[in-house]
């Protein structure tokens, strides 16, 4: 497996843990019953129930710009300094977004955003040899 795809991987992986977290609040506030049913008549989310469920759409909307990306890569068989910094870039970014969302920590997380939009601007274009 390329480095790119093993960070795709490495994203995913967080990408659950994320999930899991963002679960964890919800059977916290309305009980573990209350999920499993139809959650119509769910208590107000919490602060943190609110932000983690930020965080996941967040973490998803970004996933959908970086997975084609590096599935566009290796089908292309294009692997570079670029396209492997983009990956390392990205995957170590949403790391540091993801804590700095869900403890609530100000300003910095917009910088972690930007890194990996910029980390998905440098695989595209190692995707068509502008950066080569």
């Amino acid at each position: 497996m390329s480095v790119e795809l093993t960070y795709l991987a490495y994203s995913i992986a967080l990408f659950f843990v994320v999930v899991f977290v963002q679960a964890g609040a919800g059977v916290r506030n309305n009980g573990g019953l209350a999920m499993m049913n139809n959650r119509d008549n769910l208590k107000p989310p919490t602060v943190f129930q609110a932000r983690m469920k930020r965080l996941v759409d967040n973490f998803r909307e970004n996933l959908w710009f970086f997975a084609p990306l590096i599935l566009i890569a290796a089908i292309s068989g294009i692997s570079n300094q670029w396209t492997v910094l983009g990956a390392q870039i990205f995957f170590f970014s949403r790391i540091l977004h993801a804590v700095w969302y869900a403890f609530g920590w100000p300003i910095l997380r917009a910088f972690f955003w930007l890194a990996g939009v910029i980390a998905c601007v440098l695989i595209f274009l190692a995707l068509f040899g502008v950066l080569a």
